[in-house]
This record gives C-alpha cells, sequence and structure tokens, in this order.
C-alpha cells in the first residue's frame, strides 16, 4: 500500500471534501456535525509531549481511507452527470457523436 503522507494534508483534504459535499446543503460546512467530528477526532488522536497515541495511525488510515471514499464518490457522480444516457437519440445524432456522416440517398431523401 501506498505511504499516507502527512495526517495534515489528510485532514485538509478531508474538510476540502466535506465543504464540496456541504456546498449543495446551503449552510456553512463548518456548521455541520460531520466537520466538527472529523476535527475532534483529529484533535482527540493527536501526538503531544505528554504521551504516544497508539492510535494515532490507525485514525490517520481510517481518515485517509474516509477521504478516498468521498473523492471517488464526487468523481463518479461527475462521471455520471458527463455520461449518463440522455435516452433515445436519432441515428444522424449518434454519427455525429462519433465523428460520421450518415450517406445521402439519391433523389434528396436524406
Amino acid at each position: 500500500m501506498a505511504a499516507l503522507g502527512s495526517p495534515l494534508r489528510t485532514l485538509r483534504g478531508l474538510l476540502r471534501e466535506l465543504r464540496y459535499a456541504g456546498g449543495r446543503a446551503g449552510r456553512p460546512y463548518r456548521d455541520t456535525p460531520a466537520y466538527q467530528h472529523v476535527v475532534a477526532a483529529f484533535r482527540a488522536h493527536r501526538v503531544t509531549s505528554e504521551k504516544l497515541c497508539r492510535a494515532q495511525q490507525e485514525l490517520h488510515f481510517q481518515a485517509a481511507t474516509y477521504l478516498c471514499l468521498l473523492r471517488s464518490v464526487r468523481e463518479h457522480e461527475a462521471l455520471h452527470q458527463e455520461y449518463h444516457g440522455k435516452g433515445e437519440r436519432s441515428p444522424e445524432e449518434v454519427a455525429g457523436l462519433v465523428g460520421f456522416r450518415l450517406p445521402q440517398q439519391p433523389g434528396g431523401k436524406g
């Protein structure tokens, strides 16, 4: 598995994805329970000079996994919006999508 990177980078990525997801809700993303939970969890599991937090790596791995999930869902939704079928298309329109032209029939019928 690839290296996790910095916990701060993971936290910032999570907050960015929460901001993208919360943009549709109409209220600031900092007021959401998800934001407050993520920030509280990172604060509770940070390493200080008095203690060594063994759960920090576990939290960081879970946060990176959740970040991957949020990113993947957002990117999937964007791809779905772009490439989702728009219903039945005419043969001329389909040919135009792939860069072809339909042959013209003799006598001006087409």
